[in-house]
């Protein structure tokens, strides 16, 4: 039986492979296989009856967690924290910092050299590794851009 991407993606999803993971397997869009698992995973489940994790349960489903790379099911705040945004929510969408480190916005070097799609996410995802989340990543989805630009060019 013919499974499409999406169910391809669910069932590695089920089987505890993490998005990363299943990208490097399938080859298939980042984006993609992000937006499936995230839907999947959002997704209200059915069920009768849901039994109380113990301490110990969920201090292990934590640990695992973990380990594949997601957050934790539980969050300790040792106290209160009160936050004032330095950035109107309008800068976060139009200037976030982490694309405009270096004086010069990603889109708009993106556009002056008319990169195209794979090239334009090198840029971006090279220019703000570092500057958000995990650097590591940042630079494996460069690689991961860059590698497809490659192989359609060698087509």
């Amino acid at each position: 039986m013919k499974r499409n991407k999406t169910e391809q993606i669910i069932e590695m999803w089920k089987q505890g492979n993490t998005p990363a993971q299943i990208i490097k397997k399938t080859g298939m869009s980042p984006s993609y296989v992000y937006k499936i698992c995230s839907d999947y995973k959002n997704k209200p489940k059915t069920r009768a009856k849901v039994k109380p994790l113990t301490i110990d349960e969920v201090d292990l489903k934590d640990s695992l967690a973990r380990a594949r790379g997601e957050p934790p099911l539980t969050f300790k705040v040792a106290t209160p924290v009160s936050f004032t945004p330095t950035k109107s929510l309008d800068d976060m969408v139009n200037s976030p910092p982490h694309y405009t480190t270096g004086g010069i916005e990603t889109i708009d070097f993106i556009e002056a050299k008319e990169l195209n799609y794979h090239l334009g996410n090198v840029v971006k995802y090279v220019t703000r590794s570092g500057h958000k989340g995990d650097k590591l990543k940042d630079l494996e989805k460069a690689q991961w851009y860059l590698n497809r630009e490659i192989d359609n060019l060698k087509k």
